[in-house]
């Protein structure tokens, strides 16, 4: 007991000595005992709260109804409840009188409206993501001209599509072709034009434009092109690979051959490249020609000039 009350004891003395420092501010007094304590309970509020979420996402990833969207809509929408309610309760914990801040609290809470807007509203606009299923973690996206994911729509021809990685509650991480990481604004995905390649179905049509000579055989280039693309395992047999004249050019026939992907975030040129280095290698076995650009140069003697 002589243990027990002198450690009562020290703690009232350490206790005493913590209130008795501190600043008055009006009517009211600022004590290191109540800045301990109002740090002490914020960090067992958020270790609560992050335990709670840890278990509730556990319950949620066992639930197979649900699919991915689902699940991380209902994650984040708890974890904003949880995040408010340890707020509140860590207020009424404190003994904190919010009418005595009312006017502070009314100008702090102006000021940091204004400066939380843009992340205000990245926020409600994940959730309106998450809602409608418009994008979801996995798609394949192009969003507006290409420039939120660092170049243009189109690189040699080839769009500047990315996968969405991950949903956060700022902002859509897109991961694009080339290994890099793109953060875009959740508000950016609902202002600006964006093309889900994944919405509706995640099959992708490639079209490749293949010039012949006019010299070939039209028919014999024109099985090579589908052969090649029928015999590449990344190409859907349905539906079937399709080669189209497009125009009669200058110099060739231009060809345009076309085919369906179920995977276009493993890459477009890749599987370009491969299906055009097989036709080229058919061709020159064929002996299917395709023409490279050339200019005639015609010399012509002056009228006036008299040969030797």
């Amino acid at each position: 007991m002589n243990v027990e009350a002198g450690l009562r004891q020290g703690a009232e003395g350490v206790v005493a000595t913590m209130r008795a420092i501190g600043i008055d501010v009006g009517q009211y007094r600022l004590s290191l005992y109540s800045v301990f304590s109002t740090v002490v309970v914020a960090i067992l509020l958020y270790i609560a709260v992050r335990l709670a979420m840890r278990a509730i996402k556990w319950l949620l990833r066992r639930n197979k109804q649900i699919d991915d969207t689902q699940r991380l809509l209902t994650e984040k929408l708890i974890a904003i409840a949880l995040f408010t309610l340890a707020l509140l309760f860590g207020i009424d914990l404190l003994g904190i009188d919010l009418t005595a801040l009312a006017v502070f609290s009314g100008a702090a809470g102006l000021a940091i409206g204004f400066g939380l807007q843009k992340t205000v509203g990245n926020l409600i606009a994940g959730i309106i993501l998450l809602m409608d299923r418009s994008i979801k973690p996995g798609d394949v996206i192009v969003v507006g001209d290409g420039s939120s994911m660092g170049s243009s729509a189109t690189i040699n021809g080839i769009p500047n599509v990315g996968r969405v990685a991950k949903i956060g509650v700022r902002a859509v991480s897109v991961v694009t072709r080339d290994g890099k990481k793109h953060l875009i604004p959740n508000e950016l995905l609902m202002t600006q034009p964006v093309e889900n390649w994944s919405y509706s179905s995640r099959d992708v049509r490639v079209r490749m434009r293949v010039p012949v000579a006019y010299d070939c055989d039209l028919r014999v280039a024109q099985a090579i092109m589908v052969e090649t693309a029928k015999a590449n395992p990344r190409i859907l047999a349905d539906p079937e690979p399709v080669v189209w004249i497009t125009a009669f050019g200058e110099r060739a026939i231009e060809h345009e051959l076309r085919y369906w992907i179920s995977d276009p975030e493993a890459g477009l040129g890749n599987i370009q490249g491969e299906v055009f280095l097989t036709i080229w290698d058919r061709f020159r076995e064929a002996g299917v020609r395709v023409p490279y650009p050339r200019t005639d140069v015609r010399v012509l003697a002056d009228e006036g000039e008299v040969n030797p």
